[in-house]
């Protein structure tokens, strides 16, 4: 079941990956966590390192708003995971 959330939410990143209006630099935290998500590890580690990068760019200034949402919304579905 987690498996398949992380395959949603991976979906949800590559969205934000492709859209050329995000700083290259939260791009790039994005992308960070998606690997970690693509890991061999546990899920909670990897789940706890994505979580951790994102709520670091979440209030970066310099995000437009549509990404901050999406950002957010990646991050409660990953707490979701982290809670099971």
């Amino acid at each position: 079941m987690p498996e398949e959330r992380i395959k949603e939410i991976l979906e949800l990143m590559d969205l934000l990956l492709e859209d050329n209006s995000i700083p290259k630099n939260i791009r790039k935290v994005v992308g960070d966590a998606k690997n970690s998500l693509k890991m061999d590890d546990e899920v909670s580690t990897r789940v706890s390192s994505a979580v951790q990068a994102l709520v670091q760019i979440s209030e970066d200034i310099n995000m437009p708003m549509h990404a901050r949402t999406q950002v957010w919304t990646i991050l409660s579905g990953l707490e979701s995971i982290q809670s099971e």
